[in-house]
């Protein structure tokens, strides 16, 4: 290598960070190891059985006996896509429920794959009711779509009575479980959940590129009895499930060292034992929380509705938000993310995601935040962050 491309192309190393954001989240030794092995081909025996093995993993993380569980081959935005594209048609109405981004987001995907959306619209931060989504529902919708865990606000959704509601009205529930999935319980056959999605880069610990799914048996008809071909071929349900399902017949190229990662990830979070592992993330977001109250620190979500993976605060109005962020980032290598929409510039998105949540990581970002607040003047006792948190029971 000649001097002159060294210098214009260098050689990969990235910095170390602590991601303490909305995601991605950090990544587990593990995880990274498995990424590494030997690339198989996309229909190599070794392979294929791997692709077994990885659907029942995810019946399991997401509680259901669902056939059609399995991981699309691009990010969670794809996930959302592709429920909505294989159970929508030109025409049909879609109900969504928007107290953040990610609703909205949802609400333009159904309006670009040519649904009549009903907005359901509630203030950021808040979640919704059976009683919010009644109007809709007389309606009659053919889907309505939800978001568990809003990310760009830090509220959780209830779903098992709006699951009620909308079944009682006959129409199909899709949820997004992106920032859900792996931090706390989703249980897609106690709530009835008819199509879910979720992403590979948050509580799963595993990088951005992987979405897994789950269809319900009532949602695979409706798909099969579609009048018009999915709008997406690299999405159609239809064709996957001939890959994912016994044929295995060709589709697409999966990315097989992904597969890898997510297969260890899942692995990792079954080993530690799904109720041990939401506990973990609860209890680090309790002296999360702890902490950052001590130090003046309040949340903006809901009152009793809070992630336990995703903690979105007030900034203390001495503080500067990008100042503060930046320097986390630069001082102490930690990432928070900023806020989105009607959150910008007034709420920080701390992650406490997968193999991020751990305790050494709590007390790292509150020592590292009371030091930038106090340099700013923000009003607080030195120490009573971490103290507030250690103390935690």
């Amino acid at each position: 290598m000649t001097d002159q491309l060294a210098k214009n192309y260098p050689e990969l190393r990235p910095p170390l960070r602590t991601l303490l954001g909305p995601g991605p989240s950090d990544i587990h030794p593990r995880v990274l190891e498995a990424m590494a092995k030997p690339t198989v081909g996309h229909l190599d025996p070794y392979y294929l059985e791997l692709m077994d093995r990885l659907q029942a993993m995810l019946r399991t993380l997401f509680q259901t006996g669902n056939a059609m569980t399995f991981a699309i081959s691009a990010t969670g935005s794809a996930g959302m896509e592709a429920t909505v594209v294989n159970l929508i048609e030109p025409g049909d109405t879609m109900a969504v429920c928007i107290n953040g981004v990610f609703g909205q987001r949802m609400a333009d995907v159904a309006t670009r794959a040519g649904a009549q959306v009903i907005r359901i619209e509630k203030t950021w931060g808040q979640v919704f009711t059976a009683d919010d989504l009644a109007p809709a529902l007389e309606r009659k919708p053919k889907v309505v779509g939800i978001v568990m865990a809003e990310t760009s606000t830090g509220a959780g959704q209830p779903i098992e009575e709006i699951s009620r509601a909308v079944h009682d009205a006959g129409s199909l529930l899709l949820v997004d479980a992106v920032t859900a999935l792996g931090g706390m319980p989703v249980c897609v056959d106690d709530w009835q959940i008819d199509a879910i999605y979720a992403g590979s880069q948050k509580c799963l610990s595993c990088p951005p590129g992987l979405a897994p799914v789950s269809f319900s048996e009532a949602a695979m008809e409706v798909i099969r009895t579609r009048k018009s071909s999915v709008q997406s071929w690299y999405l159609d349900t239809t064709m996957l499930s001939s890959y994912w399902g016994t044929e295995r017949a060709y589709h697409h190229t999966a990315p097989i060292n992904m597969t890898y990662g997510l297969y260890e990830a899942v692995r990792l979070i079954l080993e530690e034992g799904l109720d041990a592992c939401f506990d973990r993330h609860l209890q680090n977001h309790r002296a999360l929380r702890r902490g950052l109250e001590a130090l003046g620190i309040g949340y903006a979500p809901q009152t009793g509705y809070e992630l336990p993976m995703l903690n979105a605060v007030w900034i203390p109005k001495e503080a500067d938000d990008a100042w503060t962020r930046r320097e986390l980032l630069r001082r102490y290598g930690i990432e928070i993310g900023g806020g989105l929409g009607d959150f910008r510039g007034r709420v920080w998105r701390i992650g406490l995601m997968g193999y991020a949540s751990r305790m050494s990581n709590v007390l790292w970002l509150l020592a590292a935040l009371e030091q930038l607040l106090a340099e700013q003047g923000v009003p607080i006792e030195p120490g009573s962050g971490i103290a507030a948190a250690s103390r935690f029971e």
